[in-house]
């Protein structure tokens, strides 16, 4: 190594400081003491004080699994991560992190591979929209180069010149697996074919790796993103005890290790420091044995839960046009949605010529959009990502499910991800087999996400502002295609009341002016408006008086509306556009029977069929349940 004397014994005392800890980890696991699991860097401490001690405050780092000195490097916090990884309240997440899930200030960190890139693009393009100067760094290892997101992102990190720098810490081995088994090419490769400015380092030369470390982090703050490789080597095993390496190659990287070789030639120094930490981390052991563990009731919430003469997609831009012009935080996202184009559906039409710099287009890749979004909503803007067609909401789950929806209690409610996703879906329009899915059944019941089906009987723009302006976590709204051309407000229908509740997603309830409902028909989102058209048919079927109840808010579900009027009716049909196998319908279900159970006469389920939607009109007629309501009702009934 060049010039050790330009590397200050207070770098290698947050070094030893950062191994010292990790080692802790291992001892207080093996004691009981730490529940789950821990992945130490022990050997890679310098990769993490050379890109932290080069950062501005307020700058933000988003990490992986292999966290721990990534997060003492930027946040100083060692008590509050030991606390952490003892489970206890008063860790850095209230103990519900652990060790792989950690926020603290401008400090990020999850354990999925690969989708974290993506959320910190969000808050670099965030942070560049602000025009404040900041950077943001993501950490990601050898491994997480096998993760197509991680491209999708260089390319759009590229081609909006975001303020992110990416580093890739090589430690030759992706949990067990060697380099050489798992990854083909070469790495630098990878982003220059993005145009991304790369650097490369080792953790053996701490000279050129600080060096390294301020001109990658200088080029990233210039907004252009950069990729710095940092090859290193981790001196434990993957996590606990499950390492299969070679023990000679091991026993040459221990030897090899710059923290060692400093310490072995400074006996008298290492040993202050040494005393020194020791010092610290037992103290804090001690005081932390007796903190209690975050409560029950802290962490689960207890709050349990006119007319227009427009058409919906038209309610729906104007929504967008007037919150835009006046909170410059709201942002629209998503494919060919600038003008004069507007979206494949037109929601977005003539948003970017009124609003340039708040409407962002972007390459196919929801994936990557997804995680983009998400940490713009982290950094305290508004967006609202668009999917082009609901079919294609699969390639965004990684960022529903393990990030978006996490961050508030993995976190423990320290941050919120107020991000909006939404996206046409439905049959109707003869689009086919993968443009034509009701997907509603994918996205209920995820933790901390809300989901909204909306109707053409409301209004869409009262529900897009009641969202804009209560919602704190994730929403998925769901839009029918077909609906888009109608025309929303209240429904003329003779002998029945319509009537919309006071709820934030409200209901609608559709009764019988004299008669005595004597049966309830659930449904929600496209297929409402079907059954509304189709109520007299219904009753010269079965012969029972209807009442229809349409929902707005599908997940979490009020099932309270639906048990009123089966109080009275005793008899239940739940009408989707979805295939009813495992779908709302056989929640709606389940929840009746958890609360009527012998006091329900019947209670089925009306959905398609199980087959993908065919885009030949007759078939796709056959499939879904929109034109034969009535027959399949008095079948179920009958």
């Amino acid at each position: 190594m060049k010039n050790k004397s330009k590397i200050s014994n207070s770098v290698y005392e947050e070094a030893l400081l950062i191994r010292r800890v990790e080692d802790t980890f291992l001892e207080i696991f093996s004691e009981g003491k730490l529940n789950g699991t821990v992945h130490t860097c022990s050997g890679q401490e310098f990769s993490a004080l050379s890109i932290s001690s080069n950062m501005d405050k307020g700058d933000y780092i988003f990490s992986n699994h292999r966290c721990h000195g990534h997060y003492i490097a930027h946040t100083g916090d060692v008590k509050g991560l030991i606390s952490e990884l003892m489970g206890k309240k008063s860790g850095a997440c209230g103990g519900i992190g652990s060790s792989q899930h950690l926020f603290n200030g401008n400090f990020y960190s999850n354990g999925i591979q690969g989708g974290i890139v993506p959320v910190a693009a969000g808050v670099a393009l965030a942070e560049k929209q602000k025009n404040s100067g900041k950077i943001v760094v993501v950490f990601i290892g050898d491994g997480t180069l096998g993760e197509g997101v991680v491209y999708e992102t260089m390319n759009i990190a590229s081609l909006l010149n975001l303020p992110l720098h990416i580093v890739c810490e090589n430690n030759m081995y992706a949990q067990s697996t060697s380099i050489k088994n798992n990854l083909a090419g070469n790495i630098l490769d990878r982003p220059k074919a993005f145009g991304i400015k790369t650097f490369h380092s080792n953790t053996w030369d701490l000279e050129e790796l600080f060096v390294n470390a301020k001109k990658s982090i200088t080029h990233a703050r210039t907004n252009q993103p950069a990729f710095h490789l940092i090859d290193t080597y981790r001196l434990n095993h993957h996590s606990k005890s499950d390492d299969k390496r070679d023990e000679k190659e091991v026993k040459k990287y221990i030897k090899k290790d710059t923290l060692n070789i400093y310490l072995e030639k400074n006996p008298k120094l290492h040993k202050s420091m040494l005393n020194k930490i020791e010092g610290v981390i037992s103290n804090c052991i001690d005081e932390l044995d007796s903190h209690k563990e975050l409560s029950v009731e802290s962490y689960i919430d207890q709050n349990y839960i006119e007319d227009t003469n427009e058409r919906v997609v038209t309610r729906i831009n104007s929504f967008f046009h007037e919150n835009m012009g006046k909170d410059k935080d709201l942002y629209f996202i998503g494919e060919d949605v600038l003008s004069p184009y507007g979206g494949a559906f037109k929601v977005a039409e003539n948003l970017s010529a009124k609003y340039p710099n708040n409407v962002i287009s972007t390459p196919i890749s929801e994936g990557a959009i997804s995680g983009i979004v998400n940490g713009m909503a982290l950094a305290g803007l508004k967006p609202y990502l668009e999917i082009m067609f609901g079919d294609f909401i699969t390639l965004a789950m990684d960022q529903i499910i393990n990030h978006a929806s996490k961050f508030h209690h993995m976190y423990n409610k320290q941050i919120s991800c107020p991000v909006v996703i939404r996206t046409p879906m439905g049959g109707g329009r003869g689009y086919g087999p993968t443009h034509s899915q009701t997907m509603d059944k994918f996205l209920v019941g995820i933790d901390n996400v809300t989901v909204i089906a909306l109707n053409s009987v409301m209004d869409p723009k009262k529900i897009y502002q009641n969202i804009y302006e209560n919602e704190k976590h994730p929403v998925i709204v769901i839009e029918n295609k077909v609906d888009y051309g109608r025309f929303c407000g209240r429904q003329k229908l003779n002998y029945f009341t319509i009537e919309q509740s006071t709820h934030l997603y409200p209901v609608v309830k559709c009764s019988p002016k004299i008669d005595i409902p004597e049966l309830t028909m659930v449904t929600y989102g496209g297929i409402s408006q079907d059954v509304i058209d189709s109520v007299y048919d219904i009753f010269k079927e079965v012969d029972l008086v209807p009442e229809i109840i349409i929902l707005s808010k599908i997940s979490p579900l009020d099932i309270q509306p639906v048990l009123d009027s089966l109080n009275i009716t005793k008899r239940l049909i739940v009408i989707e556009e979805g295939g009813k196998d495992f779908g709302i319908g056989a929640e709606i279900v389940a929840q009746v029977v958890d609360n009527m159970g012998s006091e329900i006469i019947f209670a089925k389920r009306i959905g398609a069929l199980p087959f993908p939607i065919p885009s030949s009109e007759s078939l796709e007629n056959y499939v879904l349940p929109n034109t034969t309501l009535a027959k399949d009702i008095f079948r179920e009934v009958s």
